[in-house]
């Protein structure tokens, strides 16, 4: 054997173990942090989605929740994590785009300290008001606010929240004056507004629909571009605000430095699990609208996305971090 074979076969037999891990990848338990509670819309999707992803790996998925501080505790946890391919982020919209724009030293980076794996779903966000309310359609809301300037009082989570930034961000595009009232949770708000003490409520789908079916609230239009499943006769907002399309979404990312064969492994197995017609049926219950994981290239182009247009929203509704 001369010397470039023998560089050759030690090359080949060093590169040799590290190639069997990936290809054997995973070969212990996966942790998927959550910065949600147990019982939660996203704790009850990462079990699912778990279930079926540890039938496939034949390694069991352990769902850590570590809810709180605005989604910075399960976040920062992630972020600080080993890049070795056993940790993963069950990460929201806010976790990921606009915390850096509202709160001031926030001890991780989205941008920098996470890498895609895959979509998990799209959660619409609905206005709607109180059944006895004369505003039956967009056009009745926005004169009804013209008519009666800084009266008509809308409830939302708060300011910081996307209901409250979409709230803001509405009466801006739309330049009318209401009264935003911010509540402490989104069903605390839900509750004021069947009752009435409140008219309107910007709130995610999923809190509502079931009001919606029994007939306690009315909704108005989605925030979304196109109209959505399960209410497709209540129109999108963009029919009057062109381009406004906004929505909370649910998304898997991991450490950067993870590699890249579990990257794409992961994502491969979590789109064939959410393209499952049953298993996307099942997320459409809790709330979320699934059209499979993407590709990491394409959900890294939608963080790019969204960072930039919420970022423009923080600035549009005049908030600074804090």
């Amino acid at each position: 054997m001369n010397r470039r074979q023998f560089t050759l076969s030690t090359l080949a037999l060093a590169a040799a173990p590290s190639l069997v891990r990936a290809q054997q990848w995973p070969d212990k338990p996966v942790k998927l942090v959550l910065s949600q509670p147990p019982g939660s819309g996203p704790d009850s999707m990462a079990r699912m989605i778990g279930e079926q992803l540890s039938k496939k790996w034949g390694q069991a998925i352990v769902v850590e929740n570590k809810p709180g501080g605005q989604n910075v505790i399960g976040a920062q946890l992630a972020a600080k994590s080993p890049a070795d391919g056993y940790t993963f982020y069950f990460a929201t919209a806010a976790a990921l785009v606009t915390n850096p724009y509202l709160i001031k030293g926030l001890p991780y980076d989205p941008r920098k300290d996470f890498v895609p794996v895959g979509m998990v779903g799209k959660v619409p966000f609905v206005l709607s008001v109180n059944p006895s309310s004369p505003i039956r359609n967009m056009q009745d809301f926005i004169a009804f606010a013209k008519a009666n300037p800084g009266k008509l009082a809308v409830a939302n989570e708060g300011p910081k929240t996307f209901g409250g930034m979409m709230t803001r961000l509405l009466a801006s595009q739309l330049g009318i004056q209401i009264n935003s009232v911010p509540y402490v949770s989104v069903g605390a708000a839900v509750t004021d507004t069947v009752g009435g003490q409140t008219e309107v409520i910007v709130s995610d789908m999923p809190s509502v629909v079931q009001m919606f079916k029994a007939g306690r609230l009315r909704p108005l239009a989605v925030s979304t571009a196109k109209r959505v499943s399960g209410l497709e006769n209540v129109p999108p907002l963009a029919d009057l605000i062109p381009g406004f399309d906004y929505a909370g979404w649910l998304a898997i990312v991991a450490p950067t430095g993870t590699p890249a064969a579990a990257l794409q492994r992961f994502n491969r197995d979590l789109d064939a699990v959410l393209s499952d017609r049953d298993m996307a049926a099942k997320i459409l219950a809790i709330g979320p609208i699934t059209e499979g994981a993407g590709s990491t290239e394409q959900v890294s182009a939608f963080l790019r996305q969204e960072d930039e247009r919420w970022g423009h929203v923080t600035k549009v509704v005049g908030i600074l971090p804090e």
